[in-house]
């Protein structure tokens, strides 16, 4: 059972442990909905049976073996053109954590925990809920392979798989949770530069050339950064630079 967090301001003093759901997302965005979430309240289950990525793939998981879990924030101190900054500062807080255990742990824009070699670790889903006055509540859904070893298929791995051992899944919690609001109070300082930079030097990919696949075919090119609305920067071999929004873009494989 998750309890309620000491160590925090306000992240974690409201937890809803379930053992299955749909989805901690979904169950979030219910709470919003009835008003009944506030700043801090997180949703975490066992077992995710429809749990989602981006632009509507699917995520699943073996019980009682990872992390999946969804927090309310509500960053109405940011315009709803600055939401790739709380992408980023999430992505960040993540990586600190998990670089702790697997020193070769990249983020893939614009969401993804991979390690180079082995596969996806897990990835950040974040949904909005706007009204009249803009950027109300942002739910952001984590998922994370922690225990598990056995996969469906082929590109996703585990912190068991890369490093051998078994984790506690409670004091991962705790530590993720207590560094996520450490870095959301640094987005809530504006400190913009900081954040960026953080992310982009820990990027998969960032300043090295590789082929990339676009809709009409492949191309060369390195990432060189990421504009203010979360689009890729990718500068071609005759120095152009492009930008692409989410899923309009294939990485090269990085998995076994």
């Amino acid at each position: 059972m998750y309890k309620i967090l000491a160590n925090t301001i306000f992240l974690g003093k409201d937890v809803h442990f379930l053992s299955e759901c749909h989805s901690t997302n979904d169950k979030a965005l219910q709470l919003v909905r009835e008003r009944t979430a506030k700043e801090g309240t997180i949703i975490i289950t066992e077992n995710q049976t429809l749990g989602k990525g981006q632009r509507g793939n699917t995520w699943s998981v073996e019980p009682g073996k990872n992390l999946t879990f969804s927090l309310v924030l509500r960053p109405d101190f940011l315009d709803v053109s600055e939401q790739f900054y709380l992408n980023m500062a999430i992505s960040n807080s993540i990586y600190e954590v998990l670089v702790e255990y697997t020193s070769i742990l990249q983020l893939k824009w614009p969401n993804d925990l991979i390690v180079p070699g082995f596969g996806k670790l897990g990835g950040i889903l974040i949904e909005n809920s706007l009204g009249s006055n803009g950027w109300e509540y942002a739910v952001v859904g984590l998922g994370l392979n922690v225990n598990q070893v056995d996969f469906p298929m082929e590109g996703p791995t585990s912190l068991r798989k890369v490093t051998g051992s078994e984790l506690n899944l409670e004091e991962l919690f705790r530590l993720l949770i207590t560094r996520i609001e450490r870095h959301y109070l640094t987005l809530k300082k504006r400190e913009f530069k900081q954040i960026k930079n953080t992310y982009l030097s820990h990027l998969f990919l960032m300043d090295e050339w590789a082929e990339f696949q676009i809709p009409t075919g492949k191309f060369i090119g390195k990432i060189v950064g990421v504009d203010s609305f979360g689009r890729l920067e990718i500068e071609s071999k005759n120095g152009e630079i492009q930008c692409f929004e989410f899923k309009t873009i294939q990485f090269p494989k990085y998995h076994s």
